[in-house]
């Protein structure tokens, strides 16, 4: 009797685990115990007793040294890939493999910018426009106005930049900054700049 319900309760626990398998690293669920032995608890939650008594190693100081190197030429060059960085520390005497760099890149959390494939579905119609200044003359201010977004790298990642300018006397009559790509941060920069040059008039 003691055993079947023994069995049972191995059931229900091999169940609840399963159920946990994809979220928890079973590694924590092994503790020291005066009812059950690791080596009860590893057969429980069916994995190895070398994984519970592996202690990984860190990262060489090599290895941070390179991370610490290329987080600050990311600041200098944001668009800097895994090729570019290679270059970089060959320059600086430092020799590493593409798969050791972008590796390393990855666990620094380190992205170059630069433009993604498929931003926009070429003709599709939603995404063709007709170009409105071709053959246009522009010969006065005021008449046409142009707004561009460009990154500003800081310290701890980098802020979005959006300037409208007159085309003709090459004036900003407008910028702001912000932390996001949204839509709203342009339209409001537009908005003050229509504002700002109606009070001038």
């Amino acid at each position: 009797m003691q055993k079947l319900v023994s069995c049972k309760w191995k059931e229900i626990l091999k169940k609840k685990l399963n159920q946990i398998r994809d979220t928890v690293d079973q590694r924590l669920l092994v503790s020291k115990d005066e009812y059950l032995s690791i080596r009860k608890q590893c057969d429980l939650l069916d994995i190895n007793r070398s994984t519970v008594y592996y202690n990984p190693k860190g990262e060489s100081e090599e290895n941070l040294s390179i991370m610490q190197i290329m987080d600050k030429h990311i600041l200098e060059e944001p668009t800097a890939g895994v090729l570019t960085m290679q270059s970089m520390l060959e320059e600086q005497g430092i020799q590493a493999s593409y798969e050791r760099i972008r590796r390393l890149m990855r666990l620094a959390n380190i992205r170059p910018i630069y433009p993604r494939r498929h931003l926009t579905k070429w003709k599709n119609n939603e995404y063709v426009h007709p170009y409105l200044l071709k053959d246009l003359t522009i010969e006065r201010s005021n008449q046409v106005w142009e707004i561009d977004i460009t990154y500003v790298p800081m310290r701890k990642g980098f802020m979005y930049l959006t300037a409208v300018i007159d085309v003709y006397s090459r004036y900003i009559v407008g910028w702001g900054l912000s932390n996001t790509l949204d839509a709203e941060s342009s339209l409001q920069v537009l908005k003050q700049a229509k504002v700002h040059m109606a009070n001038q008039k």
